[in-house]
């Protein structure tokens, strides 16, 4: 098995990798999440779009053979796609927003396999059901910052999980890479499940 290689600096999917015991080199791919060119496609196009040239962009700078494994998230509400608030107004309009209301949180995954020159893509989609928040606790969980830098400002596995009534499918997609899905896509590719784990 070659070297597998996560094409994120998301912490979250380095985390959920490491936690199914697969241990990840990572290389970030600087792709540009804002073109233009993204902005015209759906909310589930775009993060498979997005995916895919993560994937490829990393597979270029690479001179061993490798997994590459790309993801990227959005959250899709109302028939648009919201991704990081990045500023705590926006993060403020945000939470009131969902408040209450229901959202689909949708991840492109891309694995490239250097070696059989194969490529694989699939999405993930996971309704997230937000309670009712108030206005004081819309504010202090603003004022963590946590929201400003997560797709649709809002996390499973922070300080927004208390206002997360319940979920509709996979949990570690909302968290942003869907482990079993992962598992599906590899197989695809030939793996089975432990040569990713063994390694290191």
């Amino acid at each position: 098995m070659h070297s597998i290689i996560l094409a994120s600096a998301s912490p979250s999917r380095k985390k959920l990798l490491e936690a199914a015991g697969i241990h990840p080199t990572i290389v970030v791919s600087g792709v540009d999440e804002d073109a233009e060119i993204y902005s015209s496609m759906s909310p589930s196009e775009m993060v498979i779009a997005l995916a895919i040239v993560k994937a490829h962009t990393v597979r270029e700078t690479l001179k061993e053979p490798a997994l590459v494994i790309a993801c990227d998230s959005t959250f899709e509400f109302e028939g648009r796609s919201l991704g990081k608030p990045l500023t705590p107004e926006l993060a403020i309009e945000r939470a009131q927003m969902l408040s209450g209301k229901s959202g689909i949180l949708h991840t492109g995954h891309c694995i490239i396999d250097t070696a059989k020159d194969r490529e694989i893509s699939n999405l993930a989609s996971t309704t997230v059901n937000f309670s009712i928040m108030n206005e004081i606790e819309i504010a202090d969980y603003v004022a963590s910052g946590e929201p400003l830098g997560v797709a649709g400002g809002f996390t499973l596995d922070g300080l927004s999980s208390a206002f997360i009534s319940s979920i509709n499918g996979d949990y570690t997609n909302v968290i942003g890479l869907s482990i079993p899905l992962l598992r599906a896509m590899t197989s695809k590719l030939g793996y089975s499940w432990p040569d990713l784990k063994s390694q290191k």
